[in-house]
């Protein structure tokens, strides 16, 4: 296959197994976390390289000119040569990968990404899926405020699509305890059903805008509920459990959006993932801040 046929798929670290099976027989070739193979929908990346193509190289110096002759802001994938690698890296434009605040832009500027496969040759990318390093969402975290880390999955989810509940919209919020993600909720003006079978911090239950129902996320009608704007789901379960559920609220046309945790315990479900994929107009991603986990979204 040529390159220019090739799309380039980054593993999240620690999943590239992931990624190959997803994969499968399009797998073309693997240099380190990157598997190469034609373009098609796939969850287990953290980005994605366009067109990847081999570039010739005879020196250091002659690899970052090559580069800064196709675009300015380039990002290294260690991959073999480390530092050889590191040292084009230095002759490179820096590229900001500091955390950011939430709610800051979204960075625009494109962002390539080049690895090194041999001391003569690198593997570059000027057209990712990503618009932050390796595809490494990070923040500048509130350690006081939510009672758990979870809530960064939201953070990255709106940050990286654009799009999430404006202020006046219906959140529900299922297996919510303790309240990291109705916190988000509520922090961007929704309103917001709060329900799982443990109580939310007290902190959280006691912000205007939430309601809090105890009971079970699986027990609950969708007519008890109503119409809602959004239907957000962390909840800990098997994620054929969680697809049940998603075809109940599908099923009654009460939902307009959906964003939920696909939660793997112990083997990758890939049948299930594959249910999942195929509902209409829906994705499946891979989080910076998602574990052995995907998020999917019907928006």
């Amino acid at each position: 296959m040529d390159d220019r046929t090739q799309t380039g798929y980054l593993a999240p670290e620690g999943f590239l197994p992931q990624l190959q099976e997803e994969l499968g027989a399009d797998a073309v070739e693997t240099h380190g976390r990157l598997v190469l193979g034609p373009s098609k929908p796939v969850a287990w990346a953290a980005n994605r390289w366009d067109a990847p193509a081999r570039i010739p190289i005879a020196s250091i110096g002659d690899a970052a000119k090559k580069l800064r002759a196709i675009q300015r802001n380039w990002v290294l994938t260690p991959h073999v040569h480390h530092r050889r690698a590191a040292l084009i890296a230095e002759k490179l434009p820096k590229v900001s990968a500091k955390p950011i605040a939430f709610g800051a832009p979204t960075p625009t500027a494109p962002l390539g990404s080049w690895m090194l496969l041999d001391p003569d040759t690198v593997l570059a990318s000027a057209r990712c899926s990503s618009a932050f390093p390796n595809g490494e969402v990070s923040f500048v975290e509130d350690r006081a405020a939510p009672p758990s880390r979870a809530y960064l999955k939201l953070w990255e989810f709106f940050t990286v699509t654009g799009q999430g509940p404006r202020a006046g919209e219906t959140c529900l919020d299922l297996g919510s305890s303790p309240g990291g993600w109705s916190w988000v909720l509520q922090g961007l003006g929704a309103k917001v059903i709060s329900i799982d079978k443990a109580p939310l911090d007290p902190r959280i239950a006691a912000l205007p805008g939430i309601e809090y129902r105890q009971g079970s996320a699986f027990a609950i009608e969708p007519a008890s509920i109503g119409p809602v704007d959004w239907l957000f789901s962390d909840v800990v379960c098997y994620p054929a459990r969680l697809l049940t559920l998603v075809e109940k609220f599908l099923a009654a046309g009460t939902v307009r959006r959906f964003v939920c945790t696909l939660k793997f315990q112990g083997a990758t479900d890939f049948e299930t993932m594959r249910r999942f994929a195929a509902i209409p107009d829906s994705r499946l991603i891979h989080l910076h801040n998602n574990k052995h986990e995907l998020t999917w979204a019907r928006l």
